[in-house]
């Protein structure tokens, strides 16, 4: 077999749906049933058992719907801090990014950059006003000028989209991962995800759930900093050496000259099309500041100082991260491309390309087989399904906050409802999202579904962002401009994704071309939404337009001032 043109033709392709997506999501494959990883079940059952231990004292603390959705307001903001970077540094980042640039080279750098980004937006825009608006969501902060049912109708809907995507990308991600790794049916693994979310949620409530992804941050950058100390050790601490020596090893491997192999040092075929290079940009920006699970995490601090404080922090965690997983993404091609222990010959001389065993989203992995041994990558193996768990966990909160506080308690019953009702219509939401979540990570086994993240960022950049950053600046917003904006945003984000390459062709396989020849719909969903919250706004003379406009002086006080709030006392 020739090894070298193989893997030269492996390279000529791109190495992941992922380029093409708004996000990397954690799309593993098909991956085929590996041999039991003892060290990696024994490290997941440590974790699992500590949390749940965590759970239980939690359940004791949680005895109303402000400790059940905030933690009764009373985390610290650097325990906020760490937790949001916890929610936001996915298995998509962690697995996704690394093995994009051992793929893509330099071109991974957009990614972890496109990540950052939006954090600057959330620190200065969102953060402060969110919390000295909300109770509990970012419903609470639409309507607190506009009509109830209508906004908090389209907000949840609207959440619950960007949820579901969310949420059944992590769990065939989860469900693929222990098949891999810890020799487990698919649908076992994917029921025994959905089980651990469902005991997190419903016992501990967002006390369990701040705690597993404060454990899950902390292991996971430790891990990721292991990794990144051990590549730099190999190359002298130095940048340089690295990507000298990175541009070797690529050349020799897939026999390639010196001159080519320095192109993995400079940007490529991911924003080779300007429009979804700025789709990709705005969704990646915009989008971090319309994720309803992360935005929820403002309401868990005791007031705006705590909640700047939380973002600084998780900013600095968040940042160091994605410069560790840029790192091992250039450790993988000095440690594992040349490596014949981590290659999947058979699937190679099928297909013809580079192949590792189990994917190359497994790069990160095998690269922490060759740094650290087996003990080593059962740990890293056990840190990337404990991340998946923090994630999930974090989304089915957000939405059964958005199916029992909005729907429920303000939109059908009007706000005539108890706390303990309230509470328990949470619980039972949880409930079904979970089955939800199972059913759907068990149907979408087979598809592709790193889309399905993208579609997420899509949405909340598309239908959450205008709307949210509107009712919070511009006097001028009405209930129908936000619901026909909002509305507009998010059908057009579906729908275009819908009808692009990634879903209608190489997911649906409808039809060899696309309807829709850009893969992100934020550079056309996005405007149109704004332009529609402004058009239906200005044109609209109602007395209860006239009303909310008046309300907005109010609205912006406390929002600047946070009078009116007293922290947890105020939920």
């Amino acid at each position: 077999m020739k090894w070298n043109s193989l893997k030269a033709q492996a390279l000529a392709a791109p190495a992941l749906l992922m380029s093409s997506m708004a996000m990397a999501g954690p799309d593993l494959g098909a991956a085929e049933q590996q041999a039991t990883n003892w060290h990696a079940i024994i490290m997941f059952a440590i974790f699992v058992g500590f949390t749940l231990l965590i759970t239980k004292w939690a359940a004791k603390q949680t005895t109303n719907t402000a400790d059940f959705y905030t933690a009764g307001g009373g985390i610290s903001g650097f325990q906020n801090g760490l937790a949001i970077a916890g929610d936001y540094m996915s298995a998509a980042s962690f697995l996704g990014i690394s093995a994009m640039v051992f793929s893509s080279g330099f071109d991974g750098l957009l990614y972890s950059l496109g990540f950052m980004v939006g954090w600057p937006i959330v620190l200065f825009l969102v953060a402060e006003r969110l919390r000295n608006l909300g109770k509990f969501n970012l419903s609470d902060v639409v309507s607190f000028r506009l009509a109830e049912k209508p906004v908090r109708t389209l907000a949840a809907i609207s959440s619950l989209v960007v949820v579901a995507f969310y949420l059944i990308a992590q769990m065939v991600g989860a469900g693929q991962l222990i098949k891999l790794l810890f020799g487990l049916n698919y649908n076992i693994a994917v029921v025994i995800v959905g089980l651990l979310m469902m005991a997190y949620v419903i016992f501990g409530g967002m006390l369990a759930t701040t705690w597993v992804q404060i454990i899950k941050a902390v292991m996971l950058l430790s891990g990721a900093t292991f990794m990144a100390f051990m590549v730099m050790k190999g190359v002298g601490f130095s940048f340089s050496e690295m990507f000298s020596q990175s541009i070797e090893v690529f050349s020799k491997v897939h026999d390639v000259t010196l001159a080519e192999a320095t192109n993995i040092m400079g940007p490529g075929k991911l924003a080779a099309n300007p429009i979804d290079a700025i789709s990709l940009g705005l969704a990646l920006m915009f989008g971090t500041a319309g994720l309803p699970h992360i935005l929820m995490r403002f309401f868990t601090v005791k007031d705006a100082k705590e909640a700047r404080k939380s973002v600084v922090v998780a900013t600095g965690f968040i940042g160091y991260f994605y410069l560790l997983t840029f790192i091992i993404g250039f450790g993988a091609i000095l440690y594992v491309s040349n490596n014949p222990q981590f290659l999947d010959v058979a699937k190679m001389a099928v297909t013809g390309k580079l192949e590792l065993v189990g994917g190359n989203n497994m790069a990160a992995v095998h690269l922490s087989d060759a740094l650290g041994g087996d003990l080593f990558m059962g740990f890293i193996s056990a840190v990337a399904f404990a991340t998946i768990l923090a994630v999930v966990a974090g989304l089915t909160l957000s939405g059964a906050s958005a199916i029992s506080h909005d729907l429920y308690a303000n939109v059908f019953k009007k706000g005539q409802t108890t706390p303990e009702s309230e509470l328990r219509m949470s619980k039972i939401a949880t409930l079904g999202l979970a089955i939800f979540a199972m059913i759907l990570g068990i149907l979408f086994e087979k598809q592709n579904v790193a889309f399905m993240v993208g579609l997420a960022f899509s949405v909340a950049a598309c239908a959450n962002f205008p709307v949210l950053v509107l009712s919070m600046f511009w006097k001028g917003l009405t209930t129908r401009g936000a619901v026909i904006g909002g509305l507009v945003g998010l059908l057009t984000a579906v729908v275009l994704i819908v009808l692009s390459k990634a879903v209608w062709v190489d997911t649906f396989a409808i039809s060899e071309t696309p309807i829709n020849p850009f893969n992100g719909p934020a550079i056309f969903a996005m405007p149109l939404a704004f332009i529609c919250c402004w058009l239906f706004s200005v044109t609209d003379n109602s007395a209860q337009a006239q009303a909310e406009r008046k309300a907005f002086d109010a609205q912006y006080v406390r929002s600047q001032t946070g009078i009116g709030i007293s922290g947890a006392s105020d939920h």
